[in-house]
């Protein structure tokens, strides 16, 4: 697999899948390794996806200085992986926590964005975190389903401070909580840095009234994506996410949680394509 090296010397992996165009895809977690995202429901057969491992996940070296899992810090790494693949600007699709250092790449360097799409994305660095309501009023529309009641205890407890957060959860993250989800629930525990993760979001991390200033000015188009399920963020803060931009659009995914791609994959695709060609929202996309 390919190889960067970043400008504190530490090795950078990322996996490239499909054909096409480049399109640089930034992970979440806060810090998970990137094979989470697969093909991103079959996105690869129209783009050449650029998955990065952030430093310390994946394939990636663990760096010196656990320091520089600060998400403004790791700002530099998208950088030197644009240069060091030769792109003079480049496509970018961020998921969830990856929003954040989306936000922050595009902010320091706007001329190198073309176009961006923020994948139901956290959008911490602006300032803007998923509340405790917001995340119950989303749970709240999964009752009735047979695991409602354990998952939604362990939210409660979760969100009070006295629960961790607890594999009973992990429904409320799909759109559909099937064998597929399941799998690729089951696979989280062996692809987070968490040590990683707890410094990713840190003091010093964000500087949101900056950040807003910033994006305010951003020339390039912007995709926020929400699933309609999903609590973190929920559409309204998508929405609000999406007013930050100038050149911005909203899309709210149909029954899906916070991995949409994994809920339908041909409503996902299709709505990313038609963003990344310029070829506007197709008509049941539209909001």
């Amino acid at each position: 697999m390919p190889f960067f090296t970043a400008s504190d010397g530490t090795r950078i992996a990322y996996h490239l899948r499909g054909s096409g165009e480049p399109l640089v895809v930034l992970p979440g977690g806060p810090m998970r390794a990137s094979a989470y995202l697969g093909e991103l429901g079959g996105l690869a057969a129209h783009r050449e996806l650029v998955l990065l491992d952030l430093r310390g996940t994946g394939d990636s070296a663990v760096p010196a200085d656990p320091a520089t899992y600060r998400c403004d810090h790791m700002v530099d790494d998208v950088e030197v992986l644009r240069d060091h693949m030769g792109l003079a600007h480049m496509d970018v699709l961020a998921h969830s926590a990856g929003g954040s250092l989306a936000m922050l790449y595009a902010a320091r360097y706007p001329q190198r964005v073309s176009r961006l799409a923020l994948v139901t994305a956290t959008p911490w660095a602006l300032g803007m975190p998923a509340t405790a309501e917001d995340r119950l009023a989303a749970a709240r529309l999964r009752e009735g389903e047979p695991w409602f009641e354990e998952a939604f205890a362990a939210l409660e407890d979760w969100l009070e401070g006295t629960g961790d957060f607890d594999p009973a959860l992990a429904p409320f993250l799909y759109g559909r909580w099937n064998d597929v989800a399941r799998e690729h629930d089951a696979r989280g525990d062996d692809e987070y840095n968490d040590e990683a993760s707890a410094v990713y979001g840190s003091d010093g991390a964000y500087d949101p009234p900056a950040t807003r200033d910033a994006l305010a000015r951003l020339a390039a188009p912007v995709l926020v994506l929400a699933g309609e399920l999903d609590g973190g963020p929920n559409p309204e803060l998508a929405r609000r996410t999406a007013d930050v931009f100038p050149n911005a659009e909203l899309a709210v995914q149909p029954g899906a949680g916070h991995h949409p791609w994994l809920d339908d994959a041909e409503w996902f695709v299709r709505r990313v394509v038609a963003f990344l060609t310029g070829g506007g929202a197709p008509p049941e996309s539209a909001q």
